[in-house]
């Protein structure tokens, strides 16, 4: 894309300018503004810079359950459904180590460290989240950050896979801890995010994943702490008859919040009313994959930075436009002009 933008470029920059000329290269001049925003805004797609292999795996069938307590603040790590001894569990698929293991959720910490904070941004698109314009939150991000831990879901156990009819059910059933929680996926085409978990809603709140679904989101933590979430992993069998599990994922956000704390603190269990998973929430539903489309997408640096790039952008473009005016009109009141000018690009920050 970038290449046929400068192709573009280049075929304006070779066209004459004289009487009358102004209109091509006003056009040049955005044609410029055209081709670096495209750069700026690629470039700040982590998705789209590389495919991160890690979201193209296989599960071993035979892969060991770790029942140790253990603290995963980096690298990938996913909950999912696995079926252990005829048994249906839910687990955490963990990628770090070497060969990767499950572990039980009970004795799984997830260390959310300040490696992780980023500053929402002064953009309505991410009104929703539970912070103000400026503030730092924690954030477990769609796309693998250096230094922060990496949790997905994924439906991939072999048995799992063999067993069960078209999908599961992810049910959020309640969040206990200093602040908000919201978990919500970036799409790879610039969409606007999609909100999937809330902690300020009403419980429960279902989403529909796919057999085989590998997925990452965005965790975002409003305070440092312990927090506390209780989810439920459901799913129709293809010979009939349901399987249903439910465990508590444990977060201690925040460099500074006790691991030990975490792994110790009592859960009371959500008081919810035994409901059916059949129609899952936010959208999605059995035939439909709106709660499975991060794989390939941005992640939540291009989520909550994306506003300062553009801001950057329209800036560069109109500091661009302004000066080409300028010369355009000391060339029109010098007599016609000949040739073409290239300008330089710009650069820009992030909040």
């Amino acid at each position: 894309m970038i290449d046929r933008l400068i192709q573009t470029r280049a075929a304006a920059a070779d066209t004459p300018v004289g009487p009358g000329g102004r209109a091509g290269s006003h056009r040049r001049a955005w044609q410029v503004v055209i081709v670096a925003a495209t750069a700026v805004l690629l470039c700040a797609i982590p998705g789209w810079a590389a495919e991160d292999p890690n979201l193209e795996q296989e599960i071993d069938r035979d892969q060991e359950v770790a029942t140790e307590p253990a603290v995963l603040d980096d690298g990938h790590v996913d909950m999912g459904p696995r079926y252990v001894d005829d048994e249906w569990i839910f687990l955490v698929h963990d990628d770090t180590v070497e060969p990767p293991v499950w572990r039980v959720m009970d004795q799984t910490v997830f260390h959310v460290t300040d490696a992780a904070l980023l500053a929402v941004p002064d953009n309505d698109t991410y009104s929703f989240l539970p912070a103000p314009p400026g503030a730092e939150v924690h954030v477990v991000p769609q796309a693998q950050q250096p230094g922060v831990v990496w949790l997905g879901w994924n439906t991939q156990d072999p048995t799992v896979m063999e067993t069960i009819d078209r999908g599961a059910t992810l049910r959020l059933r309640g969040v206990s801890g200093p602040g908000e929680m919201v978990v919500f996926l970036q799409s790879g085409d610039l969409g606007d995010p999609d909100p999937l978990w809330d902690s300020r809603e009403e419980y429960p709140q279902d989403i529909w994943v796919e057999v085989n679904t590998h997925t990452h989101a965005n965790w975002v933590f409003s305070e440092p702490g312990i927090y506390l979430v209780e989810m439920e992993v459901t799913a129709d069998l293809v010979t009939g008859g349901r399987e249903s599990r439910v465990e508590v994922l444990r977060f201690a956000v925040g460099t500074a919040t006790s691991t030990a704390d975490a792994l110790d603190a009592e859960h009371i269990p959500a008081d919810l009313p035994e409901g059916d998973a059949d129609e899952p929430a936010n959208g999605a539903d059995p035939d439909g994959t709106a709660a499975e489309e991060s794989d390939d997408g941005p992640g939540v640096a291009t989520g909550l930075l994306i506003a300062g790039a553009a801001a950057a952008v329209l800036v560069a473009a109109a500091v661009v436009v302004v000066v080409r005016g300028r010369r355009v009109k000391a060339r029109a009141a010098a007599g016609p002009a000949v040739g073409s000018e290239r300008t330089g690009g710009g650069t820009w920050s992030t909040p």
